[in-house]
């Protein structure tokens, strides 16, 4: 059962290395991100997992262990994904075979930086990436999987809203861009379910708002969780909508 939910962006310069000079512009953006964070941590789960809109070729699941880096933005530091295997075996959370670690694409390692930022401990980790084309009722389905049995499911849904906001934003202007993401805002605030379902994944697409697929496997895990929502954040540096959620 889904028993939390932060959601956040993940563009690589919210990782203050990749932002340099400009990273005190999105401080406000990684507050918010970790006080979505220790909501999850203060839900004390089972197991957390990192859902991630990817292309098609990355998606499906990324355990423990899984390193990426952001070599091509100028980091040469790399980021895992949790824990290693052995490490929650170590800590009488294992009990299975590992899994082969991944080359986590970008969305999944700025998941992974963010994890790292707060000094995740809460419980053991694993990435899925989510093709951001994937059809509404796939995603629904996804998040029905992902929340079913009786283990308390935390999800840490990373995506950013339009990229349409502004005429330098890298989708240029489209005034349906704000529209689109004050549904998905009030949706998040209010953990309405069926509000994130209903948002128009052909139209998310035209406004490259990458985050339409995994909000919508969020909406898929929290139908029958009964959660309450937070709106911690929501602004559109760059003319990309960034929101950042915590459910519980």
């Amino acid at each position: 059962m889904l028993a939390a939910a932060a959601v956040c962006p993940c563009p690589p310069v919210l990782v203050p290395e990749v932002a340099q000079g400009a990273a005190e512009e999105l401080e406000a953006v990684r507050d918010a991100c970790a006080e979505a964070l220790s909501t999850l941590a203060a839900a004390r789960p089972d197991r957390l997992v990192v859902l991630a809109p990817v292309e098609r070729a990355g998606s499906g699941t990324y355990p423990a262990g899984s390193i990426g880096g952001l070599h091509g933005f100028g980091v040469p530091a790399e980021f895992v994904l949790g824990r290693a295997p052995r490490e929650d075996a170590a800590d009488g959370a294992g009990g299975q075979p590992p899994a082969a670690a991944r080359e986590l694409p970008a969305p999944l390692t700025v998941g992974a930086w963010l994890l790292s930022s707060v000094s995740w401990r809460a419980a053991p980790v694993s990435g899925l990436g989510v093709d951001r084309a994937l059809p509404t009722e796939d995603c629904l389905r996804e998040g029905r999987r992902l929340a079913a049995g009786e283990e308390r499911l935390a999800l840490l849904v990373l995506g950013d809203g339009s990229a349409c906001r502004t005429l330098k934003a890298p989708g240029y202007l489209d005034d349906r861009a704000a529209y689109f993401d004050a549904d998905a805002a009030r949706a998040l605030a209010d953990a309405d379910h069926a509000a994130l379902a209903a948002l128009d994944a052909a139209l998310g697409a035209d406004l490259l708002a990458a985050g339409r697929a995994p909000w919508q496997v969020l909406a898929g895990a929290a139908e029958q969780a009964g959660l309450s929502g937070r709106l911690l954040h929501d602004s559109a540096p760059y003319g990309v909508g960034y929101l950042v959620a915590a459910w519980n």
